[in-house]
């Protein structure tokens, strides 16, 4: 019963609605630097963007866009997807519903190969594209191939993103959630560009699924030094 409460799209939309919130609580206690300094003006001539997150430290990326710049996000089906697609929506984010997976038969359950379309049309339009690089359920921090052909497919660069909290609450989950709290430090920091290129062929994509890993793990680090913690 309380399984089958718990997904009735009511309480979902609240609880959707009550974590939008309680991150835009987070967003105005917490005192944000960013690196590098500039980045929003040198970062214009290369927009549309495939922004990369890791999954469970994903919450707080949205308010590492400035005011103005459309964004969509890829948000799987499942109901935590649903929670999260209310949240998104309501923090001004266009949604794609669809993930990847670690086998290959559930990618067209999960919606991936039309996913893969819809963000392949969204760059063309120029959204920039944000999607976490690991696959559910794990192995937690791995890259897939899934961001690099997106990044082939639309000649659009990949950009590692991390944002991380002097204070949060770190679940012991597969993708090591962390739960940003309020009424205290923010960082948050980019990454260098990774290109892919339109005839990169299993070698380079190897290479830059491995590029996207090691960017997103310097810059999560960085994120987590600029609020003084080394837990990254």
């Amino acid at each position: 019963m309380i399984k089958r409460f718990g997904r009735h799209p009511v309480i979902l939309k609240g609880v959707g609605s009550l974590l939008a919130s309680y991150l835009k609580l987070v967003r105005r206690t917490n005192r944000f630097v960013i690196e590098p300094a500039g980045f929003y003006d040198q970062i214009l001539p290369d927009l549309p963007v495939i922004v990369a997150m890791w999954h469970g430290q994903h919450f707080m990326t949205p308010f590492g866009l400035p005011d103005g710049w459309s964004a969509k996000v890829m948000i799987s089906r499942s109901a935590d997807g649903e929670v999260n697609a209310i949240a998104a929506s309501k923090l001004g984010l266009g949604l794609i519903r669809a993930s990847g997976s670690q086998k290959a038969h559930q990618i067209n359950k999960r919606g991936g190969m039309r996913g893969f379309i819809e963000a392949l049309r969204a760059l063309k339009e120029g959204h920039i594209m944000a999607l976490t690089a690991d696959v559910p359920k794990g192995p937690a921090r791995v890259a897939g191939q899934g961001i690099v052909q997106l990044a082939k497919h639309s000649g659009r660069p990949i950009l590692p993103v991390a944002v991380a909290t002097s204070r949060s609450i770190e679940l012991n989950t597969w993708d090591k959630a962390s739960i940003n709290l309020p009424f205290g430090k923010g960082g948050i920091a980019f990454g260098e560009l990774i290109h892919v290129t339109a005839d990169a062929d299993d070698e380079a994509l190897e290479k830059a699924r491995l590029a996207v890993e090691a960017g997103l793990n310097a810059t999560t680090r960085r994120a987590y030094q600029l609020v003084g913690r080394d837990d990254g």
